[in-house]
């Protein structure tokens, strides 16, 4: 049981750790918003990486069977959110976010769908699991049903061990910032976003 534990506590960090358009997310609101934001932003990527855990452990071969068939479309819907999502990251402005004596405009729910949204439409993912799971022999025909949950349950903590170190540390920063590093900070988030989408774009005619 300790043994898979600690490959979940893995998984979970071998997912989340590249900075991959939610991680930059994750940086971007973090810098803006404030740690919280950045945080339940990870939880919503999280959350949506559990979705296809469960799905890579009880229904493999029927879900890869259609992300088989409708490989070039999944990959181009993907890549097109994930390019929307770096324009508008691009183009938000520090200053409009709320001083410490004002209400926010953002809500913690809308951080925490936009990223489970923006994961969930890379199902390509289920792939990367299905990798990691054959690396280290996570589970078996033999693992039982309590097993493959204490299993999910360490790869969500691994997980929200990520976001909260990272988080920490972005905070840590943040008050050293002043609203044109703010400024900064979004284009090249916002840029890298974009280049990452139109890259996702290009290799799906190439797949």
């Amino acid at each position: 049981m300790i043994e898979i534990i600690l490959e979940g506590i893995f998984i979970g960090l071998s997912i989340s750790v590249p900075l991959g358009p939610i991680g930059m997310l994750c940086v971007q609101r973090t810098f803006d918003r404030g740690r919280k934001y950045g945080f339940i932003t990870g939880l919503g990527a999280t959350a949506s990486d559990l979705v296809y855990v469960v799905i890579s452990l009880f229904f493999l071969s029927f879900v890869v069977d259609i992300i088989n068939d409708n490989l070039f479309v999944f990959q181009l819907a993907g890549s097109f959110i994930v390019c929307i999502f770096g324009f508008f990251i691009f183009k938000s402005h520090p200053n409009m976010q709320p001083k410490p004596n004002e209400t926010a405009h953002h809500s913690l729910l809308g951080d925490f769908a936009t990223s489970f949204g923006l994961t969930f439409s890379n199902p390509l993912i289920l792939f990367v699991l299905i990798a990691l799971f054959s690396r280290i022999d996570f589970i078996t025909d033999a693992t039982t049903l309590f097993q493959k949950l204490t299993g999910i349950a360490s790869i969500a903590l691994g997980a929200v061990l990520w976001w909260t170190t990272l988080t920490y540390f972005v905070n840590k920063l943040r008050g050293k910032i002043n609203v044109r590093g703010l400024r900064l900070i979004n284009l090249i988030t916002g840029s890298i976003i974009i280049i990452l989408g139109v890259a996702g774009l290009v290799s799906s005619f190439y797949a």
